[in-house]
């Protein structure tokens, strides 16, 4: 499966308050109707708390 584009991710997560744990933005990413790349991606990052959209995409794009 191809990785998702920075922009479909954060799209995913608009509207997140940061500082955000991994299993609150897998959480917010299902309530969005995110698609199976994007939650893909989420579920594989590191569990730790990510501090802003730059952070989860920059995790995203090692993973």
């Amino acid at each position: 499966m191809a990785n998702p584009s920075p922009i479909d991710i954060q799209k995913a997560l608009g509207g997140i308050d940061y500082p955000v744990s991994k299993d609150d933005l897998v959480k917010h990413a299902e309530g969005s109707g995110a698609g199976d790349d994007v939650m893909e991606t989420l579920r594989g990052l590191p569990d730790r708390e990510y501090d802003s959209p730059t952070d989860v995409n920059k995790e995203a794009s090692n993973s």
